[in-house]
């Protein structure tokens, strides 16, 4: 694959909107490119892109995923770069890996076999395509998981994320009493988990290895009976802290008039920067007279998912701005996407 087709590719990709839950015309359009490129490509039964390249006795898996959160920007190219949805995050990252595969391929370098799946639902809880690939396929020598980086950097982790619905319920009462209303219980809940994240927090410099709680939403109301106050929270998870664990905390910092529901619980992960991937890399960016640089950080991606039920090298990598994602200004410069692929091209490759 040359540098015009691969212009193409991701080109044509953005322009496919994928919103999650909505990704089958874009895994059409990738397995059809794939198989196009030379490779055996088909839709799995949760809609995932699958297409496998090489013949090598080692195995890879290259794992993107190809939804978008919402939000429509108009596709153009301005000033080198690709503007639209998932440009960055992470259409970028997995034509990349459609590209390289295929030209390493065709150039007679590829090492491995290759096997690309592009997942459905990454941007939302379920991670329903990741699970489906972590439960169904064997365990690969290493994987790479398609999240910007930047062309130049590789992440060596991600932390874990719990997503928790609390309901505060009581008797209606008139603002003039003394008693506090469901929606003063809920702040000053909130103010305890907050609090709580503070003081495990101290002696920690780093974001990475932080208790990063959010209040996402509140809202309160009543019928006249009953008031209620419902909290939104999600909460970012250190290494040291899995979902369970800190369910357990949350539990213990609620009243017995609050009700929590966990919708989603990820642990954190992280690989070693002298796992066999990550020093292949490392390789390629001193080849290219770049001094490797590597990354952890504060969100979640499916290598979260892929990672512990591998117990295989996880590292991510792919072009593109990390702090563009699921922004107005999402754009991806080309000159970097191209970049990205040579150096993928030479990851995969016997050189």
């Amino acid at each position: 694959m040359n540098d015009q087709q691969a212009l193409q590719l991701i080109e044509a990709m953005v322009a496919t909107p994928s919103v999650s839950g909505d990704e089958a015309a874009i895994a059409q359009l990738l397995v059809e490119q794939m198989n196009q490129l030379g490779f055996d490509a088909h839709i799995d039964a949760v809609g995932n892109a699958v297409g496998v390249i090489g013949a090598a006795a080692e195995t890879v898996v290259l794992l993107g995923h190809m939804d978008t959160v919402p939000g429509n920007i108009p596709v153009e190219v301005r000033d080198g770069e690709l503007w639209g949805r998932g440009a960055v995050d992470a259409k970028g990252s997995l034509a990349t890996f459609i590209a390289a595969a295929a030209r390493a391929h065709a150039e007679q370098r590829l090492t491995y076999r290759v096997i690309v799946v592009g997942c459905v639902e990454e941007e939302v809880a379920s991670s329903k395509g990741a699970h489906f690939v972590a439960q169904t396929m064997a365990a690969p020598l290493w994987c790479i998981v398609g999240e910007p980086s930047g062309a130049d950097r590789l992440t060596l982790g991600y932390k874990g994320n719990l997503r928790a619905q609390i309901r505060i319920e009581q008797d209606a009462a008139h603002s003039a009493h003394a008693s506090h209303t469901a929606a003063e219980h809920g702040c000053e809940l909130w103010q305890a988990i907050a609090q709580h994240a503070y003081s495990i927090n101290q002696g920690r410099e780093r974001a990475f290895d932080q208790l990063l709680p959010s209040l996402v939403k509140i809202e309160s109301g009543g019928d006249g009976l009953r008031d209620w106050c419902e909290l939104l929270v999600n909460v970012r998870l250190p290494l040291d802290l899995d979902p369970a664990a800190y369910t357990a905390m949350l539990q213990q910092l609620l009243p017995n008039y609050a009700h929590l529901k966990v919708s989603g619980a990820t642990p954190a992960f992280s690989s070693e920067r002298t796992s066999s991937i990550a020093r292949r890399f490392g390789r390629v960016f001193r080849a290219n007279g770049q001094q490797p640089r590597y990354v952890q950080k504060t969100g979640t991606a499916d290598m979260n998912v892929v990672g512990p039920a591998w117990g295989c090298p996880v590292v991510a990598y792919g072009p593109g701005d990390a702090a563009l994602d699921h922004t107005p200004q999402e754009r991806l410069p080309l000159a970097e996407y191209l970049q990205a692929i040579a150096v993928l091209t030479a990851v995969l490759s016997n050189d």
